[in-house]
């Protein structure tokens, strides 16, 4: 067989892992198809193409969405070359270090906000590029529909269904590694200039229960992408509109768990004294406030910590206790928020009487 010759035709499913008719050179050599071979099978007109560097599609057609994703991890995720670094020679064989593992690897920006199920993301197939999450220290060029991203901090990878492609033999949905929500949102703001985009992404990630607003802006903060206007106008929105969802959990978690009902956004003030501070819910006949912790991380936070602990020692020594509740709880455990709060309302009639605080609409 000369490297023209076609390969007699044999079932790709021996090829690859039966799911995707996707594989790698490394795999190919491993059934006895050598590089030339694959080379020509990957001719214009052949039957194979090489969709990136040591990855090959088994099929002529265009790749789907999902093969497109795969193809990138299996390109991101190659183990690095065990060759000698140009300008270093080779050590001899006693001295060579272990073969390093495959380097992690994970799909991020658009690509993971669509795997993430973001009804605002572009979804995979109109995507040209796929964005993937590697090591600083790895040594790969963005190439094809591959984007690499380096970072030193490599977040904790989850493990997201891709759906099969429409048409698909393929009943089932094959997991990948996606950058966690946070961390795709930052790497996809980062190219994006319009706010209306980036609001819809933001509000998105936060009413769809994705994550918190603060997880948000500490991923955007890492990302020094606070500096832009349309991203600290997106931000401002995000966090009116994540307070106003906080509240509205903590109005149904009272009514739905059968709290007395409280006096809703009010001022703490003592009798022609000083303000002592707001409560988002306040029950006046047992002298117990609720505060929605929404602050988000700043770099005065231990400031604002501060003047927050010497709030709450204040009206603690004036009889009223003050229940924190963070957004996140109401949203994933309302049932035990609750119960703090109705422990905290049964409590008090073993205390001693509150002073008497002066409560103003908020």
């Amino acid at each position: 067989m000369n490297h023209d010759t076609p390969l007699s035709p044999h079932p790709s499913s021996h090829l690859c892992d039966g799911r995707l008719r996707l594989t790698t050179a490394a795999r190919l050599r491993a059934h006895g198809i050598s590089a030339a071979e694959t080379s020509a099978q990957c001719r214009p007109g052949g039957p194979w193409q090489q969709l990136l560097p040591g990855v090959v599609l088994l099929h002529p057609g265009p790749p789907t969405g999902e093969e497109r994703v795969h193809a990138v991890l299996l390109y991101a995720s190659r183990p690095p070359s065990a060759g000698p670094a140009p300008g270093i020679p080779a050590q001899p064989e006693a001295r060579k270090a272990p073969r390093p593992k495959p380097a992690e690897a994970m799909v991020t920006g658009p690509a993971a906000l669509a795997l993430h199920g973001f009804g605002s993301a572009p979804p995979l197939p109109s995507l040209h590029r796929i964005d993937v999450l590697v090591p600083r220290p790895r040594r790969l060029r963005s190439t094809g529909c591959a984007r690499v991203l380096r970072t030193a901090d490599l977040p904790v990878p989850e493990q997201v269904a891709v759906p099969p492609a429409p048409g698909s033999d393929r009943a089932e949905n094959i997991l990948v590694p996606v950058a966690p929500v946070p961390r795709a949102l930052a790497d996809a703001v980062a190219d994006l200039t319009d706010a209306v985009v980036v609001g819809r992404l933001l509000t998105e990630a936060v009413r769809g229960g994705h994550c918190e607003p603060a997880a948000v802006v500490r991923e955007l903060t890492r990302a020094r992408l606070l500096t832009r206007p349309h991203v600290v106008d997106a931000v401002s929105a995000l966090l009116t509109e994540s307070r106003a969802i906080a509240e509205e959990r903590l109005y149904r978690m009272v009514r739905e768990y059968g709290l007395p009902e409280p006096m809703w956004n009010v001022d703490l003030r003592l009798p022609g004294g000083p303000h002592l501070g707001g409560a988002d819910a306040y029950w006046p006949e047992h002298a117990v406030a609720v505060e929605l912790d929404t602050r988000v991380s700043r770099h005065d936070d231990e400031a604002l910590e501060a003047e927050y602990a010497r709030r709450r020692e204040h009206l603690e020594r004036l009889g009223v206790t003050v229940v924190r509740l963070s957004p996140r709880g109401l949203r994933e455990s309302p049932e035990q928020q609750a119960v703090v709060v109705r422990t905290a309302l049964m409590a008090a009639t073993d205390r001693d009487p509150a002073a008497y605080v002066v409560v103003l609409p908020r």
